[in-house]
């Protein structure tokens, strides 16, 4: 349950993020201006903190963890979207597709956020790693996934009072949740190597947990 949390965290991260990136990046002028402005005021909250004060609110339940990851984590894919279409509208293709008549948002849609999708395939699989983590989190604090669907969170939390003598309640899920975030940060690394050669995935946010 806790990859398809941070399955779904991520998933809608991204199209949110994008979106407004790329909306942003295209437009320009005081539109980018706002877009970029409400970014920085979520950036201006830790963003675990931010994820307990919404889950604290709302109430503990799946939806709301999942709304939770989404609100913490569309920042990092909006600014790597529009970083990126700042510097692809100007390229020779996208001109000569706007010299044609072609609409803003088909210019978008088949001319530049296809070269933007390696670069988000790096982001999501380092964010999922970010999205794992904070809700497992959630669920140590009680306001995650709640029993009794099984979350390595909750797992660990429930098997706190058992430390010493059933350690492993507590030692596995750990486990797993390393195993897990470790593999996808290697896996990010590996596809930044592969799908972006030329280094321009290095702006790439590797999750805002704090």
């Amino acid at each position: 349950m806790s990859v398809s949390v941070g399955l779904a965290g991520v998933i809608l991260s991204g199209l949110v993020g994008t979106l407004i990136g790329s909306i942003g990046g295209y437009v320009g002028g005081r539109l980018d201006g706002a877009l970029m402005r409400l970014t920085d005021v979520f950036l201006a909250f830790p963003g675990i903190l931010l994820a307990i004060a919404l889950v604290a609110v709302l109430g503990p339940a799946l939806e709301h963890v999942v709304l939770a990851l989404v609100t913490i984590g569309w920042v990092g894919y909006a600014r790597l979207v529009r970083g990126q279409v700042l510097q692809l509208r100007e390229q020779e293709f996208v001109v000569a597709a706007r010299s044609q008549g072609m609409r803003p948002s088909r210019v978008l849609v088949r001319h530049i956020l296809p070269n933007v999708l390696p670069i988000l395939v790096v982001q999501a699989s380092l964010g999922m790693a970010a999205a794992i983590l904070a809700e497992a989190s959630l669920s140590f604090l009680g306001l995650g996934i709640q029993p009794p669907t099984s979350s390595w969170g909750a797992m660990i939390n429930a098997g706190r009072s058992h430390l010493l003598d059933a350690p492993h309640l507590t030692l596995f899920p750990g486990l797993a949740i390393l195993a897990t975030v470790m593999g996808l940060n290697f896996l990010g690394d590996g596809l930044v190597d592969r799908l972006d050669p030329h280094g321009r995935s290095r702006g790439v946010d590797r999750g805002r947990l704090a």
